[in-house]
């Protein structure tokens, strides 16, 4: 199969989404490995068994650029699809069930959702076991509100009996969510134009997020502002507040490093200028929240 192919065009004549009578209906061209000049990078996140895989191969075409993440045996899987005179670059996360780098995949899914900033983040879930399955969605919104969610599998959801309201599960997520059968190539487009719209500003997302537990409250309302300070730019502040509660050392260091700093800036009214942390907001968070880190 050519790397570069335009997907075939499956809904009936009456559907109301092929091109004919659906003028918001898209051309998704399949670039395999062709990363080259690319406009935007979109991470593809999910659980084991959610059909991921099979939403990359169908984006991207069969044919992809294969190998290890840097320092890692967890292979890497990269390739390209391109929509309406822009050129994505699809990055296929480990398979994980949280972003809690209590493994190797954890680890590398979630450094590359925080450290690698992509354009947006796509998490694939499987429309018969959503319950399981938004765990990782809730966490991946919160450290991005760049966020598409694809349930995927639709076709056995039907068999097996099971209905998603998806208009009710993205108002509960605040997030686009798009329906899909990747396999039979059903909802592609749209999930493409979902992804398209949250890059470019045109769909607006609004996480949705879970309160902190009680239980926290004290101590997250006692580190926030510090990482608020340390990081004014941060789309996440709560989240790192919790991975130093559960002393995550990489989070903690790219923290007092200045690594996050660096990667989520701030600029100010004066054109140029970065508003980078200083060396006491470092000494700060070190000296008093260094038993918190290691909790």
């Amino acid at each position: 199969m050519s790397s570069d192919t335009t997907l075939p065009n499956t809904h009936p004549d009456n559907c109301g989404g092929c091109t004919s009578c659906d003028p918001n209906a898209v051309t998704t061209q399949r670039l395999g490995v062709k990363l080259d000049g690319y406009d935007f990078v979109v991470a593809l996140a999910g659980n084991p068994n959610t059909g991921k895989t099979t939403v990359f191969n169908t984006l991207t075409g069969l044919k992809q650029h294969t190998g290890n993440w840097p320092g890692k045996t967890v292979a890497r899987a990269e390739g390209a699809f391109a929509c309406r005179g822009k050129r994505y670059k699809l990055v296929d996360l480990p398979g994980t069930y949280s972003l809690l780098s209590a493994s190797v995949d954890e680890e590398v899914a979630r450094d590359f959702v925080l450290f690698g900033k992509p354009d947006c983040t796509v998490v694939v879930t499987d429309a018969t076991a959503l319950q399981r399955n938004l765990n990782l969605a809730y966490q991946v919104m919160e450290i991005t509100p760049k966020v598409v969610v694809c349930v995927n599998l639709m076709d056995e959801a039907k068999r097996k009996g099971i209905t998603v309201d998806i208009p009710a599960l993205q108002e509960l997520l605040g997030v686009p969510v798009v329906a899909t059968a990747a396999r039979r190539n059903q909802g592609i487009d749209k999930l493409v134009l979902a992804v398209a719209g949250v890059i470019d500003g045109s769909i607006q997302c609004e996480p949705k997020l879970p309160p902190t537990p009680p239980k926290l409250q004290k101590v997250i309302d006692e580190i926030l502002p510090m990482v608020k300070r340390m990081v004014p730019g941060l789309p996440s502040p709560r989240w790192v507040a919790y991975r130093l509660i559960e002393g995550d050392h990489r989070i903690r260091q790219a923290l007092l490093s200045g690594e996050l700093a660096g990667l989520y800036p701030v600029r100010l009214p004066v054109a140029g200028v970065v508003n980078q942390p200083v060396a006491d907001g470092v000494s700060d968070l070190a000296s008093e929240q260094g038993e918190v880190a290691h909790v």
